[in-house]
């Protein structure tokens, strides 16, 4: 099956990012297109991923529709024929669109984003074994690498156009934006969370943190945006397989990011662009993966399309 590496749609582009591509639709609407490329270590692969697009795009719209309760979203549609109805110029590139494409409300984001976590993994427990802290607020001692933190944590971070983002304070974003707000934002995060881990924990799947993004439409209604609970804004853990005081396999990227590894400890790749040619088995087993998580979460097989 043919990947997509990048969409070039007869619609006004805002922005290109390291997957997606973001259309202007008219001054309410834009046109969210998930590619198949892949980054890791902050550096886009030269081969894309085929339907990681697709996996993402899908998974979001999932959980925009469960959780439309709980917070409202920028969520409008992500089926191909309704889109491509709504705007006729993109009969002809019905590839790019069917599956992959989603049309949202337009926002003004919040320029934060709004992490929450579960268990203690990634950068919070890098800065914690380091100095016992989750930025620059203690935590108790004696937290081993993949142990819950109940209840969870909520860790704002500033969004980086370039490297890593930086885990801040309730409080900075509190000085930035005003306390409420903060507030809401912190709510927010939380509700949708629980809500989140909770049906995947039907599923079998432990999400361990994950972050949101947020912004305000036309009318001053704060709405969750961008992608929500996917393997790319999440850690998805098989619950069977959890055990504590180690690193976890995921539903993502692993299989590329443990081959970049690997390269990298025998020196045949430093880190930095341009990246190293991933083999086909790499660029299979990591398809599968994505293709699995959407399985697990949503209790269907992905269908033909992208």
């Amino acid at each position: 099956m043919t990947a997509l590496a990048e969409s070039r749609l007869p619609l006004p582009l805002l922005r290109r990012g390291k997957v997606r591509e973001v259309y202007e639709v008219d001054l309410d609407h834009l046109l969210l297109v998930a590619s198949d490329r892949v980054s890791a270590f902050d550096i886009v692969m030269r081969e894309p991923i085929p339907r990681k697009g697709a996996v993402l795009t899908q998974i979001s719209a999932f959980w925009f529709q469960r959780l439309a309760g709980v917070f409202p979203s920028h969520f409008v549609t992500a089926e191909g024929p309704a889109i491509i109805a709504r705007i006729p110029a993109l009969r002809p590139h019905a590839r790019e669109v069917n599956g992959r494409a989603m049309l949202v409300r337009r926002t003004n984001p919040v320029p934060f984003e709004c992490v929450v976590r579960g268990y203690l993994s990634g950068s919070a427990w890098a800065e914690y074994r380091k100095s016992g802290t989750l930025a620059g607020e203690s935590l108790p001692a004696g937290l081993r690498e993949s142990d819950p933190l109940e209840p969870p944590l909520y860790s704002p971070a500033t969004k980086a156009e370039t490297g890593h983002d930086e885990n801040v304070t309730f409080d900075r974003v509190a000085e930035a934006l005003g306390r409420p707000l903060a507030t809401q934002l912190r709510e927010a995060s939380f509700a949708v969370y629980r809500a989140g881990r909770d049906h995947a924990a039907t599923r079998g799947i432990i999400i361990a943190d994950t972050k949101f993004e947020f912004g305000t439409d036309r009318d001053g209604t704060l709405r969750l945006i961008d992608e929500v609970l996917t393997p790319d804004s999440s850690r998805f853990w098989p619950a069977d397989r959890y055990e504590p005081g180690r690193s976890q396999p995921s539903f993502d990227k692993q299989p590329l990011r443990d081959y970049l590894a690997a390269l990298r400890a025998d020196g045949r790749w430093n880190g930095e662009a341009p990246p190293p040619t991933l083999p086909p088995e790499v660029i299979e087993a990591t398809s599968l993966r994505y293709l699995e998580a959407y399985r697990r979460i949503t209790g269907v097989e992905l269908g033909d399309g992208p």
